[in-house]
């Protein structure tokens, strides 16, 4: 297959960025309403408390999933108490949005070679909020982050709160290959605990071996997309804190991970990013899906007419 990559588009991407821009849908303070299963995709500033309430309205929402920058290159432009404060303008806007019994997901990195910022700095914000903690969870990638000097990295870090009393639906898996083992003598005959356990199938706890790190040979794959969410994780979260017809928000689209969540287990999806690039990925990932069946671009990537010369316009409407 002939590789079509796009570079990271949140840094270092100045010319290929000028000519995507041109192909996207949307500008800051527009949105995209989509006229199946009612979802919406928005051009605006998370910490934009007067934008968030317009895009929202009377809409409240059962499950937030959050997927920030993490100030690993903000960082060269904020500090982590500036990072932390912007951090509480978006956590606010989510709390307005929710609905009185409802859950809230937050992807955070820590860096472990700068104190692990902004991690704990965000956890000692959120104590301060009206939400409560509840998990801590870690998913483990099966691809890491190679070091001579230091353990791999092979961790990234989700935080589950809630507000009020919401609803959690217990979730199963197959038994991931890293859980087997643990033999034992029955009868005089060594068996492994999946030949001796009742069921093919374990519920997940906070740490998440079973889930796959998204790279460019899966089909999820969105070439620009750094730091792409794997669509069975946010599924699973998706699945666990809200029920089908609910409303999910995300107010950092960045590849759309959490829209097809929604699309693929019947919730409205509302979702927003800053970047017109990230907020026409997202929509076109969805028609994407609908049209192929696929959930992404593999070795391809969402612009590829476009930057063979071809074009195509949109209408949009205003927030």
């Amino acid at each position: 297959m002939e590789r079509s990559a796009l570079p990271r588009l949140d840094v270092d991407a100045d010319e290929i960025r000028r000519r995507l821009l041109p192909h996207c849908r949307l500008k800051k303070g527009e949105t995209w309403r989509d006229s199946v299963n009612g979802h919406v995709v928005a051009c605006g500033d998370a910490a934009d408390s007067e934008s968030i309430a317009n895009l929202f309205s009377t809409k409240r929402a059962t499950l937030a999933i959050q997927d920030p920058p993490y100030n690993l290159v903000m960082f060269e432009k904020q500090s982590v108490d500036e990072y932390t404060r912007w951090c509480r303008q978006w956590v606010d806007n989510t709390y307005s949005v929710l609905s009185d019994d409802s859950s809230l997901y937050v992807w955070l990195g820590a860096d472990q070679n700068d104190d692990f910022q902004p991690l704990p700095q965000f956890m000692l914000m959120m104590a301060g909020t009206p939400f409560e903690a509840r998990s801590f969870i870690s998913v483990r990638n099966q691809r890491g982050y190679g070091t001579q000097k230091n353990w791999m990295a092979v961790r990234q870090e989700l935080l589950y709160y809630t507000k009020g009393n919401p609803a959690f639906e217990v979730q199963y898996t197959d038994i991931p290959k890293i859980l087997r083992g643990y033999y034992k003598e029955v009868n005089g005959a060594v068996t492994e605990n999946l030949e001796r356990g009742k069921s093919p199938n374990i519920r997940p706890g906070n740490i998440w071996v079973d889930i796959q790190q998204v790279f460019y040979r899966m089909e999820e794959n969105v070439n620009g997309c750094y730091g792409q969410k794997a669509l069975k994780a946010i599924e699973r979260i998706v699945e666990a804190s809200s029920k089908k017809g609910d409303l999910v928000a995300d107010f950092f689209a960045h590849s759309g991970t959490t829209l097809l969540a929604c699309e693929r287990t019947g919730r409205k999806c509302i979702t927003l990013d800053i970047d017109p690039i990230f907020t026409e990925i997202t929509i076109r990932r969805l028609e994407h899906f609908r049209a192929t069946g696929k959930t992404g671009w593999q070795a391809g990537n969402p612009f590829q007419k476009e930057l063979a010369g071809k074009h195509r316009k949109a209408k949009t409407v205003g927030i």
